[in-house]
């Protein structure tokens, strides 16, 4: 039987130190079914988690058998180890951000030409599906997260069996991403979101493990028994209800994600960082769901710290 087989989709070359090989790891054999992207950034440790978990267990499957004929999986751990090395988020030279510059160009600065060659080598796949974190420090409900380009389907997405699809019109910025990249080829791409980014959340973890795995299932690439997850709620980003602090400070964080809260409900303190007094109280403006939170414990005035699902009365 044909196990896992890893080559080098892109390679970037250096003078001084060991050349970057950016590698995909292969199971199954046949058509391009699905192609599953990890951290493009260097600060995206739980992303980079979630993908050896996943590659753990794509290994486990394929040995017995359970990768059903004429499916190729491809996962690419990471396309950015260089950042992951020295801990920082964007490519150290030029602080640029690789999941900024996709196609990319093959001629162009060092970080278009690793997404014009990573780009090369996930295109064509029926299935996309990238781990990513958000440009806010914070925490999310666990979700799945698309862009509504006219080619996108949430009725898809919800074979992820998580608790939240999120659907995003694009703004400029959005249009060098994988996701959207992957959607205008011809793929049908997925973004997975979990709370954690430069720290291991085990739990959600291995929720977004499960998620990818229940979904392979449901479209016959693979066979793996698991429960049938959330029957997700499809929302869209604008829908979220942003709430800001009023003033500068430290932050004290009183809700998390998937929490509960009422009108009025005391959902953060800021502290003057000199004084250790109280100076301000961040209240729910409405009755609703938690979905994200800011997570640094400094903050600056009309810092977004929470976005919320409202509830409404009918």
């Amino acid at each position: 039987m044909k196990n896992m087989f890893q080559e080098h989709i892109y390679t970037v070359k250096s003078p001084y130190r060991d050349d970057m090989h950016i590698s995909g790891l292969k199971f199954g054999r046949g058509s391009k079914a699905a192609c599953i992207v990890g951290p493009t950034r260097g600060n995206e440790i739980q992303q980079l988690y979630i993908c050896s978990q996943l590659v753990r267990e794509l290994s486990k499957l394929e040995k017995t058998g359970a990768i059903i004929n004429n499916n190729e999986i491809m996962v690419v751990p990471t396309i950015n180890q260089s950042s992951i090395n020295i801990e920082k988020r964007f490519w150290a030279m030029d602080k640029s951000d690789i999941n900024r510059m996709f196609p990319g160009r093959a001629d162009g600065e060092t970080t278009q030409r690793i997404a014009d060659g990573v780009f090369r080598a996930v295109s064509g796949y029926s299935y996309g599906i990238q781990f990513a974190s958000f440009h806010t420090p914070g925490e999310f409900i666990p979700h799945v997260r698309m862009m509504e380009t006219g080619h996108q389907s949430t009725s898809l997405a919800n074979l992820f069996g998580m608790p939240y699809v999120m659907t995003k019109k694009p703004q400029p910025f959005d249009m060098s991403t994988l996701n959207y990249c992957w959607q205008m080829d011809g793929t049908n791409a997925f973004s997975v979101y979990t709370p954690a980014t430069d720290s291991i959340d085990e739990v959600s973890a291995r929720q977004a493990v499960t998620a990818v795995l229940r979904f392979l299932t449901r479209m016959g690439i693979i066979r793996y028994n698991c429960h049938s997850g959330y029957i997700a709620t499809t929302i869209e980003e604008e829908e979220l209800m942003p709430i800001k602090t009023d003033v500068p400070g430290i932050y004290r964080r009183l809700k998390s994600p998937g929490d509960e809260v009422r009108f009025g409900e005391v959902l953060a303190e800021i502290v003057d960082p000199i004084e250790g007094e109280v100076i301000s109280q961040i209240l729910s403006p409405s009755d609703g769901i938690i979905f994200f939170a800011h997570t640094k414990p400094m903050v600056i005035q009309n810092c977004v710290v929470y976005k919320m699902i409202r509830r409404l009365h009918v």
